[in-house]
């Protein structure tokens, strides 16, 4: 249900695809020991790229804020799902065609980059619209774009994301305003962002590699996506992706590999033993008796993972039902959904 690997993943793989929120930084702050795992990793010689859902803020935005964490960064180190969107829209129109932009500065700039010109005025007359998450984002704009997509122009989201973290804590997303818009014009967007490919083809090649691994915090979108394009994954558990969570995964929304954060990258990925009914692997000892997930042992983080997230799959696919999570705890003291 887990790869194996003997090597350290970063020789391994020559790129890793890395989301940001949740795996390098959680709202302003750096994610604890994420610069220098990064810095270690890329010394290893792999390449980096920080690839994003949110289109709210162009390249040398997100690089900047990057570097303020203490990461060694350059802007096309940074992919955004804004020029994966732009990318669809400007294989199909002729350069310097009018774009209606239901976004920010994000989208203005891909879709400059590309030889598109982004408008927010009707009048302008827009061959295509395209959607992303603006904290600025005006409703009187929401409305045209919404007008113009019934109409039937081309239609791009940068993603369909439902939330964004804010300092009040989860807000409405761009998968809000592109429900809204899809519901009035009775249509659905081409999507760019992850978990569908676009983003991820627009990574490799602005940054380039053949053996991409795809690190990320969410199942339904980091880990769907990379399984729906043939790529291996890394999930690292600093972000939304709880014990509870990991446990009920399906097939479907489950990484190649599991981390406790991106330390992961420099080692081995050890094989799960799995007998009678007990997963074992780096001291840890995982059963799954009465439905409840048990744990025994002793170990690194990284195994302690690998035990409860083999475990709670084997229960899962025998039994249609995801164990319960309650009476055990990660070594770390991280979040544990019941």
């Amino acid at each position: 249900m887990l790869k194996s690997t003997g090597e350290p993943l970063w020789e391994v793989y020559d790129v890793a695809m890395l989301d940001l929120d949740g795996v390098v930084y959680v709202g302003s702050e750096a994610v604890p020991g994420a610069p220098g795992h990064l810095s270690k990793a890329a010394a290893a010689g792999l390449r980096l790229a920080y690839v994003t859902n949110n289109a709210s803020r162009p390249p040398g935005a997100v690089a900047e804020h990057l570097r303020e964490l203490g990461i060694d960064v350059q802007d096309d180190d940074v992919v955004t799902s804004a020029q994966a969107a732009a990318r669809l829209l400007a294989e199909r129109l002729p350069s310097g065609s009018p774009v209606f932009v239901i976004g920010g500065r994000g989208l203005e700039v891909a879709l400059t980059e590309l030889g598109l010109r982004p408008v927010q005025d009707a009048d302008e007359r827009p061959v295509a619209v395209v959607s992303g998450y603006s904290g600025d984002l005006r409703w009187s704009t929401v409305i045209a774009g919404a007008i113009l997509v019934r109409r039937g122009l081309p239609w791009v989201a940068s993603n369909t994301d439902l939330t964004v973290p804010t300092p009040l804590g989860p807000g409405p997303g761009n998968g809000a305003i592109v429900g809204v818009v899809a519901r009035f014009a009775e249509r659905e967007p081409v999507v760019a962002g992850k978990p569908e490919p676009p983003l991820f083809e627009e990574t490799l090649r602005r940054v380039g590699g053949r053996r991409p691994v795809v690190v990320g915090d969410r199942l339904d979108t980091d880990i769907e996506g990379a399984n729906a394009v043939g790529y291996d994954s890394l999930l690292v558990m600093t972000g939304v992706t709880d014990l509870g969570v990991l446990v009920a995964a399906p097939p479907e929304l489950r990484p190649s590999y599991v981390a406790a954060d991106l330390q992961g990258l420099g080692y081995p990925q050890p094989e799960v033993e799995v007998q009678h009914g007990a997963v074992r692997s780096g001291g840890w000892t995982a059963t799954v008796e009465d439905g409840e997930l048990a744990v025994s042992g002793d170990g690194d983080p990284d195994s302690w993972w690998r035990v409860v997230a083999v475990a709670g799959w084997s229960h899962l696919d025998a039994t249609g039902t995801a164990p319960g999570t309650s009476a055990v705890r990660p070594p770390a003291g991280g979040p544990v959904a019941g």
